[in-house]
Parts: C-alpha cells; sequence; structure tokens
C-alpha cells in the first residue's frame, strides 16, 4: 500500500481515530507524527463530531473504543479498519522498517485482537490518563480533526 503525499485538508487523505485521553494512544500519536513519511495521515479523538459521522456510517463501530484507521474518509469507497487491523494499516503508512510489522498479518485477526483487547484492558493503569485530549502542537494542528 503505498501513499503518495497529500494535502492534508484533503479528504483522500487517511484519518486514525484514538482515545483522546489514552496516554499510550497520545503517545503513539506523537511518535507517528514524528515518523509520517508522507505527512498527511490526519487524527481525530473518538468522542470527536468527525469520528461520530466515520460511526454512523459504520455502525458496527458504535461503542467502539480502539483505534480505527480511516481510508478515503467521507467518500464512498471509504473503509475502516479496527484494532489490531488499524494497527497494521499505520504500519503499512509508515512504510520502511515499519512495514516488516505487517509479518503479525498472518495470525488470525481473532488471536490478534485478544491480545489487543488485553493491552486495552490495563493501558490506563499502566500508561495513565490525560483529563482531556491534549492540544497538539501549532506546526501539527491542522492534521487534528475537531
Amino acid at each position: 500500500m503505498s501513499h503518495p503525499k497529500i494535502d492534508v485538508k484533503t479528504q483522500a487523505a487517511p484519518v486514525l481515530l484514538y482515545d483522546g485521553i489514552c496516554g499510550v494512544c497520545n503517545s503513539a500519536v506523537q511518535t507517528i507524527l514524528r515518523l509520517d513519511p508522507h505527512g498527511s495521515l490526519r487524527f481525530a479523538a473518538l468522542d470527536s463530531d468527525f469520528a461520530r459521522g466515520v460511526i454512523d456510517r459504520h455502525p458496527f463501530l458504535a461503542g467502539v473504543d480502539s483505534v480505527v484507521f480511516v481510508e478515503r474518509p467521507g467518500q464512498f469507497d471509504e473503509e475502516v479498519a479496527v484494532k489490531s487491523d488499524a494497527a497494521l494499516c499505520v504500519a503499512g503508512y509508515l512504510g520502511g522498517p515499519w512495514r516488516v510489522l505487517r509479518v503479525a498479518g498472518v495470525v488470525p485477526a481473532a488471536v490478534r485482537d485478544a491480545l489487543y483487547d488485553g493491552f486495552a484492558r490495563v493501558r490506563y493503569r499502566i500508561f495513565g490518563t490525560h483529563d482531556t485530549c491534549p492540544i497538539p502542537a501549532p506546526e501539527v494542528r491542522a492534521r487534528f480533526l475537531d
């Protein structure tokens, strides 16, 4: 999956939905921002208006408490990946050495997601939470929706 450089204001740029108060999620977003070779991946908290629109279009996401990778947001062919599939999409998006993590895709999704869910249950205790979603730095603010 190759991603050309995309203007962050275009609807074609992928969006990563994440838990805005989760410490590990916010750290992951900061890491992705630093490593993003395309500078086009956008972000939105799961409780944002943007995320509610995605969830409305994909009702199976109702109540989701997981990372969600949204390809072609708002387009007729919009696709979403959740949990470990979303993490694999991020690895593929980042490319380079991160692409090797996609080998985890050979593990059945049910097994990967069980491990993901196990980690998700303890993430607040291990990595803490924020009272509110942290405000992004001015130089990357345009990449955050809502």
